[in-house]
């Protein structure tokens, strides 16, 4: 009886006869690459602990154990993640949505907040410098180069002589005050680098991927995180309501509504949980509230690309479950803003992608978001409708466009010149160098630091990033770049117009932004070459990607 050969057999065989067999000398060089490789690793490893060490031992007599741990660690990770600046853009992304949670297991020290900059800040440095090796471009894409040096120009003159006449210039105080203790060049610096600093991981995503499995890696790794943390965030309610976690419950007066690190609950930072007075405010895996909140949001965007266009049902399936706990979440975390916007979010996302007219997808997924949704709101009721009430009578006390407006007038009658009244003077995390105004809504606060002509260079950039973004999204011809890239391009425009709180000031947005710009403008590079890949007679001719 003649025997037939199976698919999966044929398959293997066709690859076998693909795969090139490695004669001795390339076997011989292999191994000599991959010893060599590990004796750079080892010889990178024993410096960077015996410098951290040094550095430690110095640390512990001048600051204690909390400063002398973290600079030891720091030292090692910067010296991998300057060698190695793939696997240190992949090690930031992991960190920024459970950054909260580790710093504070690790002991709150000031140094922790900025671990995450210790992966980023070495990895672009070796960026840069294989850039500068290949010729390849810096500042991508090309038409956001004229007006990011008009923004980095008018950022450095008020640094220079908002800021550095604050330093060597004081104001004078009367007879019997006191001179405040401040560094105004330090705030300025800071308030740069929150501003601009993360504008560079444009660069970093463009290059960090090579072809599609690199994208969908990336894709998929997103996925998974915002699943992990919804999880936590879910966990982190459970512990709460059973009791487990006290929360604020018990308190008196002001401290029922505060958040505090004292009600802390394993994951996350400070948090509010009075049940009892209908206000509940938790952290998820981040350190405060509201950043949770925009996380949430952000990965409305991110869960929704992955679930509508991967080309595995299973990681769709992934997206889909994701996005579901995302909705979840903006249920029990008890954030208004997020209750009203992850919902709004993918409508939006519906209509400005197309999806609502590919019915074979959109009606289960609808209808299986709605019904998890609806048994959400069905098991906690309370909560929606405290967060019902409050977000109307929020609304109806402080309208968001009234206040908008408000904090614009307010903000323009205070300003101190047409260059500002200093970068960092409205940035939170720059109190430590000064006195600092809160501003609660984002372009004000730009306002605030860097004046009028400050305002319009910053809505110039990412007016114009918007504008290339949606003509990039367009260009694209495969169906699931394009609308991966069309829910990129809505996150952009959302955010770029975006002036309620300060999101583009603090993670996770302030990441995310640039970051995933920078994985939209790849998306044309990779839909070129999946054209190439399934011309067979341009396979042989294609040139690799430039990349690092």
């Amino acid at each position: 009886m003649p025997k037939f050969k199976s698919k999966s057999q044929k398959s293997k065989k066709q690859a076998e006869k693909e795969t090139p067999t490695l004669s001795l000398k390339e076997r011989l060089a292999q191994k000599r690459k991959t010893a060599q490789s590990r004796k750079e690793l080892i010889s990178l490893l024993t410096t960077a602990t015996f410098g951290g060490l040094f550095v430690g031992i110095v640390l512990f007599f001048i600051a204690g154990f909390k400063a002398a741990a973290p600079s030891v660690l720091g030292i090692i990770v910067m010296s991998l993640s300057y060698k190695y600046p793939r696997i240190a853009l992949y090690a930031f992304i992991i960190y920024v949505p459970v950054g909260g949670t580790i710093t504070y297991y690790l002991g709150n020290s000031p140094i922790l907040q900025l671990a995450k900059d210790s992966f980023y800040v070495p990895a672009l440095i070796g960026l840069w410098q294989t850039c500068r090796k290949q010729g390849l471009p810096i500042i991508i894409p090309q038409g956001i180069k004229i007006p990011l040096y008009i923004v980095l120009a008018c950022s450095l003159l008020t640094l220079v002589f908002v800021n550095g006449g604050q330093q060597f210039n004081p104001p004078s105080v009367g007879l019997l005050e006191k001179a405040p203790n401040e560094i105004p060049l330090g705030m300025g610096i800071l308030g740069l680098k929150v501003l601009l600093g993360y504008v560079p991981l444009i660069t970093c995503a463009y290059y960090l991927i090579r072809n599609k499995q690199d994208f969908l890696f990336l894709s998929r790794l997103q996925i998974v995180l915002t699943l992990i943390c919804c999880v936590l965030g879910f966990i982190q309610y459970f512990f709460l309501l059973t009791g487990v976690c006290q929360g604020t419950r018990g308190l008196e007066g002001d401290a029922l509504f505060r958040a505090t690190l004292e009600a802390r609950c394993y994951f996350g930072g400070a948090l509010v949980y009075s049940p009892e007075e209908g206000v509940i405010r938790l952290p998820g895996t981040f350190v405060a509230p509201w950043q949770w909140a925009w996380f949430l949001i952000a990965s409305t965007f991110f869960t929704f690309a992955t679930g509508f266009t991967d080309p595995s049902i299973f990681w769709r399936l992934m997206g889909l479950g994701s996005l579901a706990s995302v909705f979840i979440n903006a249920v029990i975390s008890g954030q208004r803003i997020a209750l009203a916007l992850v919902p709004t979010c993918f409508v939006i996302l519906l209509l400005l992608t197309g999806q609502i007219a590919n019915l074979k997808r959109f009606i289960p997924i609808g209808v299986g978001l709605a019904i998890i949704l609806g048994i959400a709101m069905v098991t906690n009721p309370a909560i929606v409708q405290e967060r019902t009430e409050s977000f109307t009578s929020r609304w109806d006390a402080s309208p968001p466009q009234d206040f908008i407006v408000q904090q614009f007038e307010e903000n323009w009658k205070n300003v101190d010149g047409p260059l500002g009244t200093g970068l960092g003077r409205a940035t939170n995390s720059a109190r430590a160098m000064g006195s600092t105004k809160l501003v609660e809504t984002y372009y004000p606060k730009v306002l605030y630091e860097v004046g009028i002509v400050g305002l319009l260079a910053f809505l110039g950039l990412v007016t114009s990033l918007t504008i290339i973004a949606f003509k990039t999204y367009r260009s694209i011809k495969n169906r699931n770049f394009r609308s991966y890239g069309a829910a990129l391009w809505v996150f952009i425009l959302f955010i770029s117009y975006n002036t309620y709180y300060y999101p583009l000031d603090v993670d996770p947005v302030a990441v995310y932004y640039w970051f995933f710009a920078g994985v939209l403008f790849k998306l044309p590079v990779l839909d070129k070459q999946e054209k190439e890949d399934a011309d067979p007679q341009n396979k042989n001719k294609k040139k690799p990607l430039k990349t690092i």
